[in-house]
Parts: C-alpha cells; sequence; structure tokens
C-alpha cells in the first residue's frame, strides 16, 4: 500500500501539477501585488480616488463593497493577460513552429482518397499501385 501511494506521488502528473499551482498561486500574489500597489495608485492619480477597496455604498444599512470588486476585477484581466501573452502566445508559436518542420507520414490514395503511409507501394484499402514515395 505504501508502494501504491509513493507511485502515485511520484507520478509525473501529479508533480507537474503541483509545480503548475505553486506557480500560479505566486504569479497571483505578484499580479494582485501589481495592481494594489502600482496600477491602482496610477489610477488614483489620474483619476483622484486613492484606494479602490474604500469605495463603497450603503443600501437598507447593507455595505456593498465595489472597490474590492474593482480591485478583484483588475487582477483577473492582469492574470489573463499575463498567461494569455506569457504562456498560450509563446507556447503555440513553438507547437506552430514544430508541426511545420515535421515531414508529412501519410498520403493520399489516388484511387479511393484514403490515407497510405509514405514508403507504401500499395494502397491498403483498394490495393491499387501507388507507387515508391519520392
Amino acid at each position: 500500500m505504501l508502494k501504491e501511494f509513493r507511485d502515485f506521488l511520484l507520478r509525473g502528473n501529479l508533480v507537474e501539477v503541483a509545480v503548475a499551482l505553486v506557480l500560479a498561486l505566486a504569479l497571483t500574489a505578484l499580479v494582485t501585488s501589481f495592481v494594489e500597489d502600482l496600477i491602482t495608485p496610477l489610477i488614483a492619480a489620474i483619476f483622484g480616488q486613492p484606494d479602490f477597496s474604500g469605495l463603497t455604498f450603503e443600501i437598507n444599512d447593507s455595505v456593498f463593497r465595489y472597490g474590492e470588486f474593482l480591485n478583484a476585477l483588475i487582477a483577473f484581466v492582469l492574470i489573463g493577460a499575463v498567461l494569455f501573452f506569457f504562456v498560450v502566445k509563446p507556447v503555440n508559436a513553438l507547437l506552430e513552429r514544430r508541426k511545420r518542420g515535421e515531414a508529412p507520414t501519410t498520403r493520399e490514395c489516388p484511387e479511393c482518397l484514403s490515407e497510405v503511409p509514405v514508403g507504401a507501394r500499395r494502397c491498403a484499402f483498394c490495393t491499387a499501385a501507388v507507387g515508391a514515395s519520392s
């Protein structure tokens, strides 16, 4: 039972997910600090509001803190932008570059239009001669 537990913990997927979670938490803390310490004061310098977290309104003695929501919204948008521009776009570009460099492994049979391996001389589906690959 302990061996199974050790194998479970050392499985590649679990370790990768744990590392990703820790990095995500660190990134969230970094972006939250960026929003609270740099972006919010910058917006405050332009519009005159020193801190969004203090923005509230009341209805029937209920306090609505929409300033906290604005801070969270700005942090969410910035986290999304950071992930998109620094993770998604570079990975997509890398995958596209890798895909362009690969030689095709199949070709189309001229008779039945099925996919045939590049090195095949005959189609496995219709047995038509497809010729040697060039």
